[in-house]
């Protein structure tokens, strides 16, 4: 119980931030969003892993390093999370406004910006987290919000960015993204994080 109430916080916190920078803070707001990330990874990454996202923990699972019997309450955690972030941060802090459905061309584009930067954000978790390389070091944290930061600002514009299945329903529910949008939240990074798992177990036959 202890992981999936520290999964429901980081991811409430994550989301909450998301809502809210992008509201506020302009251009500038994937430093405040990669910068909460780190430091929620720091904080609960000896407990749960820190995966505040299904695509981090479906990734996880492909890689082995999640039970099969864990997979459904971390994304349930997740989820709640996210959505009480949304409800919260979306309805009492701050004024959204809601992003049009995509569609043509920019459904396209939108798809394949959200399974990229997801795969990349995976594949720096399981390297960074998971791999007796980096057994016990200090730099964790920092790869993955420098990720998350490095995607927002790279294709937030064309995508949302948010790599994230849980950001996906957290800014629906804030009234940030129409909700004709959110597969597109939930099919684009799921892929990227099950590729980044297999992906990983291809180059790293030895790590186990």
């Amino acid at each position: 119980m202890r992981k999936y109430a520290v999964e429901f916080i980081g991811t409430f916190f994550l989301v909450t931030t998301i809502v809210c920078a992008v509201n506020t803070s302009g251009a500038l707001a994937p430093i405040g969003i990669g910068a909460v990330l780190m430091t929620m990874v720091y904080a609960g990454g000896h407990i749960s892993g820190a995966h505040y996202n299904p695509a981090v923990s479906v990734a996880a699972f492909v890689r082995g390093r999640l039970p099969a019997a864990e997979l459904g309450p971390y994304i349930g955690a997740q989820l709640a999370g996210a959505a009480a972030a949304g409800l919260i941060a979306g309805q009492f802090l701050v004024e959204t406004s809601v992003n049009d459905a995509y569609s043509g061309k920019a459904l396209g584009v939108a798809l394949v910006a959200e399974f990229l930067f997801t795969f990349a954000l995976g594949w720096v978790v399981l390297n960074v987290a998971t791999s007796k390389d980096h057994d016990g070091n200090g730099f964790y944290g920092l790869a993955i919000g420098f990720t998350v930061m490095a995607g927002a600002f790279a294709v937030g514009g064309l995508s949302g960015g948010a790599f994230n299945p849980a950001v996906g329903l957290g800014i629906s529910v804030g009234g940030m993204s129409a909700w004709a949008n959110i597969w597109i939240y939930f099919l684009a990074p799921i892929a990227g994080g099950a590729a980044a798992g297999f992906a990983f177990k291809a180059l790293n036959p030895d790590d186990e």
